[in-house]
């Protein structure tokens, strides 16, 4: 497979004074300021009259006053703001005559946003509402904001699911202009697009989505060839047709950068009209298509591709579990068809892995709502065939891509393109895990990053269907490095893929939609460099990590929403994490996670945590509590402006006597 060493060594680097940063504002609760500045071993200090309108998660330039002499903290002062993390906050509006000021509820200090009576939009003094920040001069003055919403005060669960993704910086609505350019694409593809594509309307074609899906941004065509060859065709969205550089709505979809899928809803990075009806490739429908189209003999061979712009018309709209009947059964509406493109997808996998992918097996957790969107239950769902039929189609496509392009070279030199990389694990994260693994039989290969992977794929084998599988499998992801974006071509490890990208879901992200401009002007021989292409992978990585972060917070805010049924049951568990105040427990029937605190266990031992084993030891009994281990719990509280859930341990059966008699 050939993984590439990505490691450089990082020079000690020192500052000279006015010397400016790029970096990332945090803001204590006590109104100081410190940026921190990538690889950088200390962050800047920024007291508050230097933060020039700059507010807390903002990416900005600071220009370094003070450089302290041992290597300590620097003192800075913003001069520049690149980037806000957030333009709408939720909070009260304070009303005067002719004019008002809303006050932000938030922890991080920020002054307040004077609001003008013909931005007031409805609202009324001490309404709870969205403002949006307009503008802010350096000159000393008040931010001006307008009133987004006015919020439903009865309905808490709506009103954090819409802080939470302004926390992360995602908009909850798109503006006047975007919405109006949105509006005016016309719906009707003309004779003359048709005729600039390839023409592939005649050839069987359906989708295969979740079965609430309402963007169908992929969808797979498949015909016999005379030679006994299949020509299969990966067919995408053509967003960025629609989607125009420079416009309001490409400025506000990269600003997004990526749809968010919370429990209950959908903040899309596109509007409704482009990623639901234009883009959507919906049944008994033309559509335009960006293509990847292969010609694969029966035992799996790639034998040619192409790659341009079509039109399509899917003749059917199928579900994974639809599907995933018809694998079963082998019976059912293009049955035949169907049955081969799994096959194919199954010998495509078990090469992979074959080749030093890692096959770590993945559970997702939906919750069941009501009609209130309140959580009534949850569902787990697998990974079945039907998912790793489109799965593996989706990878092909988009290995494909990144492999043609990065044979292009200008002056000889690589052209600029979001690769989507997954560096080698890091040794000091590697090394405990390989000690905690060795302790239940597992050996680990360090001679290479392939012999690694080559021994994570044995141990999950090994693994599979024992006591310690959920754990190993949990502390095996945490050692991997994250993936993200960038114009470095390292490679993805996790995959074993030395080329990769995103093209196949520019609906929902936008590193596809620079993916499709670059094949587009490549196959046209009008090829642009973007000097911008790093910064643009960078920005695109953070907003992936914010949506992440968005949609962890949001599945607890679910989860604890969800166990204030249960408060004072007990359930089985399993240990999911250890710290040194408690650990956490996910129950095995809601798989809802929760903390033990330490100081709940005073009354049984003093314990202490041991964190190369991954647990809490007591220092009398020598009792574990250890990652992996079941445990029984009782729910204790369920706090939801915290998002937190909190458990107690229920002592099994015969251990109740050894509790420790504390003295008061």
């Amino acid at each position: 497979m050939g993984r590439k060493n990505s490691k450089k060594k990082k020079k000690e680097r020192y500052f000279s004074h006015e010397e400016t940063l790029q970096g990332v504002l945090d803001i204590s609760r006590s109104g100081m300021g410190f940026v921190m500045v990538e690889n950088l071993p200390v962050d800047v200090i920024v007291k508050p009259g230097d933060f020039n309108t700059a507010l807390h998660g903002d990416t900005v330039r600071v220009s370094i006053k003070e450089q302290r002499k041992d290597g300590g903290r620097m003192q800075g002062v913003i001069s520049e703001v690149l980037r806000r993390k957030q333009t709408e906050f939720m909070g009260k509006m304070e009303m005067n005559e002719g004019f008002g000021f809303f006050v932000a509820e938030t922890d991080k200090p920020m002054p307040d946003i004077y609001i003008p009576k013909q931005n007031f939009n409805g609202a009324k003094d001490n309404q709870r509402v969205v403002v949006r920040l307009l503008e802010w001069e350096k000159d000393g003055k008040r931010p001006v904001g307008e009133v987004v919403s006015v919020m439903d005060e009865e309905d808490s669960s709506d009103l954090a699911m819409k802080e939470i993704l302004m926390e992360n910086g995602f908009p909850l609505e798109f503006g006047d202009e975007v919405m109006a350019e949105a509006a005016r694409i016309p719906d009707q593809i003309s004779n003359e697009e048709i005729r600039r594509r390839k023409d592939v309307r005649e050839i069987l074609t359906f989708t295969i989505d979740p079965i609430d899906a309402k963007d169908f941004d992929d969808a797979l065509s498949f015909r016999v060839l005379k030679n006994g060859n299949y020509e299969i065709g990966v067919h995408i969205a053509d967003v960025a047709h629609y989607v125009e550089e420079e416009t309001a709505l490409d400025k506000a979809a990269y600003e997004k950068a990526t749809s968010v899928y919370l429990p209950d809803r959908v903040n899309p990075m596109l509007p409704e009209h482009i990623s639901n009806v234009l883009c959507s490739l919906r049944p008994h429908e033309e559509s335009l298509t960006f293509s990847a189209i292969f010609q694969i003999t029966p035992k799996g061979q790639v034998k040619q591709h192409w790659l341009g712009k079509t039109v399509i018309h899917s003749d059917h709209r199928f579900t994974y579990e639809e599907v995933q009947e018809i694998i079963e059964t082998e019976e059912g509406l293009y049955s035949d068809e169907i049955l081969i493109l799994n096959q194919l997808a199954q010998r495509f996998r078990k090469q992979r892995f074959k080749n030093g992918a890692i096959n770590f097996s993945s559970q997702e957790v939906r919750f069941k709502l009501d009609e209130n969107k309140k959580p009534i239950g949850i569902i787990v769902k697998e990974s079945k065939e039907a998912h790793q039929l489109i799965e593996e189609f989706m990878l092909l496509a988009n290995r494909t891509v990144a492999s043609d392009l990065s044979k292009i070279k200008l002056k000889n030199k690589p052209i600029p393109f979001p690769y989507r990389v997954h560096d080698n694990p890091d040794e000091e994260k590697l090394i405990p895990f390989i000690t905690f693994a060795r302790k239940f039989g597992h050996k680990f290969d360090t001679s290479s990053p392939d012999a690694i992977a080559a021994s994570f794929n044995q141990m999950l084998v090994d693994v599979h269907g024992k006591p310690e599988q959920h754990v190993l499998e949990q502390l095996g992801i945490r050692t991997m490095a994250k993936a993200k974006y960038a114009t470095e071509n390292i490679g993805h490890y996790g995959l074993g893929f030395e080329n990769y990208c995103h093209f196949t879901s520019p609906i929902r992200r936008y590193p596809d939609v620079i993916v499709h401009r670059v094949l587009h002007q490549v196959i046209e021989n009008k090829l642009r460099v973007d000097k911008k292409m790093e910064e643009k992978c960078k920005h695109c990585s953070e907003r992936e990590r914010a949506a992440m972060e968005a949609e962890r917070a949001a599945n607890k805010y679910k989860q604890v929403e969800y166990m204030q049924n249960f408060l004072g049951e007990e359930f089985e568990g399993v240990i999911s994490g250890v710290a040194s105040f408690g650990f956490w427990v996910e129950t095995v029937e809601h798989k809802c996670e929760g903390l033990v605190s330490l100081n709940s266990l005073l009354d049984f031992d003093d314990f202490r945590h041991v964190e190369n084993d991954y647990c809490l030891v007591g220092q009398r009994s020598g009792r574990k509590f250890r990652m992996g281990d079941k445990v029984w719990i009782k729910v204790v509280a369920a706090n939801l402006t915290k998002r937190q859930l909190d458990y107690e341990w229920v002592v099994a059966s015969g251990l109740k006597d050894g509790r420790k008699n504390r003295k008061k």
